[in-house]
């Protein structure tokens, strides 16, 4: 039986969400498995895996093949490092004492390359917010000028059909007083 480590899909249409899991290589995709060692959720920024690591170095020296995208998980979280340095120790090339420092820095640097990343995201996310902000202030002050705008050139033309208005009434009325009453004769 060829066991492979691969992902199973759940959730639903267009927000995907995968269990890492130890299954043999003709079940279905998201049929029968072995054993679930971790989650990948790629739905966040940057997307979340969840392994036990432990579990899945006891799959890969149990012969477990990952898939392409399970070994690049193995490799993004260690994994894979960690079982090549278990190696070393066991062909004695260095002591356990020396891989566990090894392995402390390789994840301490990992770590602080995922916080600078995550530091940027929402530093760029904060950034682009402004310049919304900024933008919408100036497109609202642009509606603002133009509105003030338009109400003063409207006033302007009330004002000037204002006395033509008072006029054109009493210009009506003039020629009905001279002109005689309707039924009389002159």
């Amino acid at each position: 039986m060829a066991v492979k480590l691969r992902l199973q899909r759940h959730g639903k249409k267009g927000k995907p969400f995968f269990h890492i899991v130890a299954a043999d290589s003709r079940s279905p995709r998201d049929g029968k498995f072995i054993e679930r060692i971790g989650s990948y959720n790629p739905n966040t920024n940057p997307a979340t895996i969840q392994l036990d690591n432990e579990k899945a170095i006891q799959w890969l020296r149990n012969g477990a093949q990952p898939t392409d995208t399970v070994r690049a998980m193995l490799s993004y979280t260690g994994v894979l490092y960690r079982q090549h340095l278990l190696k070393g120790v066991a062909k004695g090339a260095f002591t356990q004492e020396e891989a566990d420092k090894r392995y402390e820095n390789w994840l301490a640097e990992k770590s602080q390359k995922v916080q600078s990343k995550k530091d940027s995201l929402s530093k760029e996310k904060s950034d682009n917010l402004s310049k919304m902000l900024k933008h919408e202030r100036e497109v609202n002050e642009n509606r603002l000028k133009a509105m003030t705008a338009a109400a003063e050139a409207a006033s302007a033309v009330a004002v000037e059909e204002a006395p033509a208005a008072e006029e054109a009434p009493a210009a009506e009325e003039a020629p009905a007083a001279d002109a005689p009453a309707e039924g009389t004769e002159a």
